[in-house]
Order: structure tokens, then sequence, then C-alpha cells
């Protein structure tokens, strides 16, 4: 079907110009609204203002220039007799082809300090409908959201080969796009104010695929990445790549997993992270000690683990790091010498974040099931001094005391049953995934070794028994730290007071399935 009359309101200019210029080339009528027609006329390229389309004016501050019968039913008309023979009779000429894009609701809301005001005289309206309107006469009219199509509808139409499977494929892309601008714009609103709902009875999810991985968690499962838009600062889905292949399915949930530990902690800190539990993990004065304790925690482990560092990599730290076969590093940024190194590894991929200013407004956990999504709030908890409870009659030492948080910090990135046991804010030794509690106890101590004499430990839940005590006790732990809230937490005092080790109660529990 010939195309003889196109309307262009685009948001986006990128392409724009060249598409036109294609257009007119090929006899096509260009109608065009406020700023894309001065782009267009500027540009040489003849354009029919939509002023001279309606006979109205754009009024309202530009609110209202496009909802109108001359465009709508231009649009929406089947090139049919009845149809055509409507539009004659009032005069409307059929559009053959919509060009429009949105206007920058996304962009707009990510900048900081953005008024209500500002956010909402970005919500295109004219846009929306005209694109509703195309993509459901698809038949009849082609719909194009996207500049990156621009070449492709152009060739088609030089072609004469604009079928039916470029015009569905173009009217699920309008769709999919309105779609998703009207659910950055619910969820904006829907977040504003004291009284926004954690858990409306409609979630509306806008995200963005940013790339096509080669596989997901194994070979024969097909997956992708998608963005979410609507959250700005620093997070592994914001992340910058700076060097290596591209990531992979498990590459991304590790680097995650990794930089939401290592944010956790203002001192310079080294998360290192194997099948998306910590294996590493450690604090110091300064990040190359940092990454040398968290290596030195497990480094069979360690081995191809990702890396999540609290601050600029400089060149010391890289020359750690280049030591031995990692797959990702994560972090704030890096100095030049440390890239200059690090990207001598080949297959390492580096990724920047930007400097860690706090945690993100990324409030919900989301869980996909088989027909459905278990939503919940992020585990955000922040331990502090007052939240404790000694339950034994040895006090912890101070050093203990910070120990404790150190711990209980680590153990909440832990997969369930989860057991942390550390000394000098250094991960000796972890137990993840264990179907019961003194199974972790026990792994977490073997890989501590000797070095779990004078350690703490912590646990991610209560003790249900108090074999897991007597073990740590056997093992030379001083000081263990847990939610409480068993009802045999009697048993684990008694246990504890026997063996001269102090406990604190958090009355939180931080399980992870």
């Amino acid at each position: 079907m010939p195309v003889k009359r196109a309307l262009i309101s685009v948001s986006n200019k990128d392409g724009v110009i060249e598409f036109a210029r294609g257009l007119a080339e090929l006899g096509v009528e260009i109608v065009s609204t406020g700023g894309t027609a001065k782009t267009l006329r500027e540009a040489g390229v003849p354009v029919t203002y939509i002023s001279d389309v309606t006979g109205f004016p754009e009024i309202l501050d530009g609110r209202v220039k496009t909802l109108h019968p001359a465009v709508h039913g231009g649009i929406l008309a089947r090139r049919n007799s009845d149809h055509l023979g409507q539009l004659e009779k009032h005069g409307i000429t059929p559009i053959d082809l919509v060009v429009v894009n949105l206007y920058p609701f996304r962009e707009t809301i990510a900048k900081p300090g953005v008024t209500l005001e500002e956010a909402i005289e970005n919500i295109d309206i004219g846009g929306p409908s005209m694109l509703r309107s195309a993509a459901k006469n698809h038949r009849y009219v082609l719909v194009v959201v996207n500049p990156a199509r621009y070449s492709e509808v152009l060739e088609a139409l030089r072609s004469g080969k604009a079928g039916s499977e470029l015009r569905m494929s173009l009217a699920r892309e309008a769709f999919a796009h309105t779609s998703s601008y009207d659910a950055a714009i619910t969820a904006y609103l829907e977040g504003l104010g004291d009284g926004a709902e954690l858990f409306p009875p409609t979630l509306n999810l806008s995200v963005k695929r940013v790339q096509v991985l080669r596989y997901g968690e194994n070979p024969h499962q097909k997956a992708a990445f998608y963005r979410d838009s609507t959250i700005s600062g620093p997070c592994a889905g914001n992340a910058v790549q700076l060097w290596g292949k591209e990531l992979s399915y498990n590459n991304i949930q590790d680097l995650n997993s990794a930089f939401e530990l290592v944010r956790e902690f203002t001192d310079p800190t080294a998360v290192i992270v194997k099948h998306n539990n910590p294996c590493g993990c450690a604090c110091s004065s300064e990040l190359t000690d940092a990454y040398r304790k968290a290596l030195e925690g497990d480094p069979v482990s360690a081995f191809g683990g990702i890396v999540a560092l609290n601050r600029v990599v400089d060149a010391e730290t890289a020359e750690e790091m280049a030591k031995i076969y990692l797959e990702a590093v994560i972090a704030p940024g890096y100095e030049e010498g440390a890239l200059a190194i690090l990207k001598k590894k080949s297959n390492l991929r580096l990724l920047e974040t930007g400097e860690i200013t706090g945690q993100t407004k990324d409030l919900l956990d989301l869980r996909k099931i088989n027909g459905g999504l278990l939503v919940q709030e992020a585990d955000r908890e922040v331990l502090s001094l007052p939240d404790v409870k000694v339950v034994t009659k040895r006090q912890p030492t101070k050093e203990e005391m910070d120990e404790l948080f150190f711990a209980m910090t680590v153990v909440k990135h832990v997969k369930s049953n989860a057991i942390v046991v550390t000394k000098g804010r250094q991960l000796l030794g972890a137990g993840a995934g264990q179907m019961n509690r003194v199974g972790s106890v026990r792994i977490a101590l073997q890989q501590a070794g000797d070095k779990a004499r004078g350690a703490v430990m912590g646990s991610d839940a209560y003790f249900p028994f108090s074999d897991s005590l007597q073990v740590a006790a056997k093992a030379g732990i001083t000081a263990v730290v847990q939610p409480g809230g068993s009802i045999r937490d009697a048993e684990s005092i008694k246990t504890a007071d026997e063996f001269n080790i102090a406990m604190i109660f958090t009355g939180v529990r931080h399980f992870k399935h």
C-alpha cells in the first residue's frame, strides 16, 4: 500500500532529518508539529504544518495540537469505500505513516530535584494517542517509534516491500512503547508522598531490554537483561562496562550480589562472590589490604569469582587482582594506571558504577514463580547498637561487638541457612545453603580452620538447638550474633554461658532463600 502522507512528531530527533528527506524524495507529503517542523524546515525538508491540516492553531502551550479529527480520522480510517467516503465528505486526507516518539518523561524524572509540575508537563498525551491509533490500524498505516528502524522502513518503502510482517512488527513495538511509557508514569505517581502504596493492586513494571545474553543460568536456557530506567544511582543495573566481553546471566547476578554487600561498608572494603555467595569480604584502612584479606579468606573459591570494591581502584590493588583469574570487577571507578593493568587481562570484565552515594530507590525485591510474582520489600535493615541485646553473662568486648556487627552485615548476603566466621573484619568461613543450621556451622568452621579460634560467628536466623553453639565453642568461637526468637533460646544462652561465649540477639532475621 503506497505511503502518500506521513505525520512526524518526535522528541528524539536522532536521524529524523535523513529519514524525512528520504520520504520527501519518494514523494511523501510530510506533516509535522512544533519543534519537529522547525527542525525539518531548517534542514530544507518540505513540511506541512499541523495547523494547516487541522485548521486550528496549537493551543494551551502546545498541550493541544494533534487531538483533532483531521489527524485521527486520517490515521484510523480503513482504506475501504465507506471510510474513504467519510474522509472525503469531511475534507480529511488519509495519513499512511506515523512517526512519533514521546516526551522524555523517564529522563525528566531521573533528574535530581525534579518537581511534580515538571514531571507532569512531560507526560505526552497527543503522542500516545497517535501511536495507538496507527498501531490499531497497522494494516493500512505504518507506525514508527524507534529511530533505529528508520533505515529499514525507508528501504521497505523504496522497494515496495512494506508488507504485513513489517507492519505488525512496528505495531507491536508501538504498543510496547506506549505501555512502557504509561507504566513509568504510573510507577512515578505511585511513589509520590508518604502515602505511597508499597504494594499497589496492580504492579506496573517499566523495564527496557538492554542486552540479549548468550544464555541463562545454563547453556540450554535463553536469557536477556532488562534495565529499570526509573531507578537512578550507583548499582549493578546502571553500571557501565568499560572493558571485556559481554556479561553473562550469572555474571550479572553475581555482580549485583557483590555490589550490594560492598556498599554496606564505609571503610575501604573488598568483596569476592562465587556462585552468588560471598567467599571473601574484608575491610581495612587501605583498599589493597582489604582485597588481600578478602582473597586470603578463601583463595580457592575466589578463582573465577566476581570482585566488588567501594573505592576507586588504584594501580596497587589492580596489580593484586591481576595475579589470579577473575570474571569481573565492579567499582565506583578506576585510576588510569589501574585500567592499564587490568585491561591486559582479555577475559576480565570491568564495570564502573560512579561514586557510592547511598542506596537507590529500588525498594522492591521481585521473584518470579510459575504463574505469578512474589514481591517483598528489599532487605535494607541496618543494624545499630540500640537494636541489639546482650543475652549472656559475659558482655562482648568493644572489639567483639564491632566484629559481630561486621559478621551480621556479611551473613545478611549469604544464602540460608547461613553462617559466617569472621575476625579482624575479615570473612574466614561461610556456610551457605544448607538444609540444617549445624551443617552450615561445620562448613564455615572447617573453612576458617585454626583461624576460628578467637573469632566470632554470625547467623542469619536463630539456632533451633544448642548443637551449633557446642560445635562453635569447640572451634574456639568467642562471640556470636543471631536474631533470637527460638522456643529453645534459653538452651542456646545456657550453652553460651557454659563456654564463656558472649552472645547478642538482634531481633531481625535475614533469610535469603
